[in-house]
């Protein structure tokens, strides 16, 4: 049996469509009113809570550990170690998690990631999978969307992003999880293959480059609200991508091979898309 966490956010709802009406899958969810908790097919998995976890993971042989949302370091790895151990403990086999790409080692939240990857590989009874997602080109429309006077003022400098879209890497996770055994012990990067900067960003939505500096970003997201992790999380964002730390150059990606060869999806059609949206 394979059992999917956070079904609820961004990239696990896109996995648990393609898995629906399977028979051998099951969907965890960390709140019962957020997902169907307690309907056929679907579990509570709260790892905030990890006295869940052990009914969660009975019977399961596959866990895809879809990372357990933003937060502090201490409490993200609070969540992803508690979900391992409870893992080891059920005689789960296989865990598949959802790291962040090779490259993003400048970004403040990759620590969590980090440590997550090395608990796994020091786990004495699991195998393990970890698909090193590179940035969604969605989550350009949090940084380099235009503003009311159609302006793209994020700080990008002349730097790109190699951005890949959500819908590419819910294929990916698919694939993977439902066959682990041909991936045991495997670490994949999954970056885009064409980065994306600032003024092409804006070409294709018919804006202004016009990137402000990382100070005034700064200050803007600790003005917009945001909790405090947040300001640096976004901060360290802009300014990898903006000394060309994010580009994938030197990232050997295996996005397309794990697509079965077809080409992914173009991220600047992806942003566009999702910024017309709103």
């Amino acid at each position: 049996m394979l059992l999917v966490t956070g079904v609820s956010g961004a990239l696990g709802s896109l996995v648990a469509a393609r898995l629906a009406g399977r028979d051998d899958v099951v969907l965890g969810t960390r709140a019962a009113d957020t997902a169907g908790a307690g309907r056929p097919g679907t579990r509570r998995v709260d790892f905030d809570a990890p006295e869940t976890l052990p009914e969660a993971f009975a019977g399961v042989d596959t866990l895809l550990l879809v990372s357990a949302g933003y937060g502090e370091d201490d409490t993200v790895i609070a969540r992803h170690g508690a979900a391992i151990s409870a893992a080891e403990r059920a005689g789960v086999r296989h865990v598949v998690y959802t790291s962040l790409s090779g490259d993003g080692d400048h970004l403040t939240y990759a620590l969590a990631h980090r440590w997550t990857e090395r608990r796994l590989r020091r786990s004495t009874t699991l195998d393990w999978t970890i698909l090193r997602n590179g940035l969604y080109a969605e989550f350009l429309t949090w940084i380099a969307a235009p503003d009311a006077e159609n302006r793209i003022t994020g700080p990008l400098g002349e730097g790109r992003l190699a951005a890949v879209a959500r819908e590419d890497l819910a294929d990916v996770a698919v694939a993977v999880a439902t066959d682990p055994a041909a991936h045991r012990n495997r670490v994949y990067e999954l970056v885009g293959e064409r980065p994306l900067g600032g003024a092409e960003l804006a070409e294709a939505l018919g804006a202004t480059y016009a990137p402000g500096t990382l100070a005034d970003a700064r200050a803007a997201i600790a003005a917009s609200g945001a909790v405090p992790f947040q300001v640096p999380m976004l901060a360290s964002t802009y300014s990898a991508i903006a000394h060309g730390f994010l580009d994938g150059t030197g990232v050997e990606s295996d996005l397309r091979a794990l697509l079965g060869g077809r080409e992914p999806l173009d991220a600047l059609d992806v942003f566009v898309k999702a910024v017309r949206e709103g």
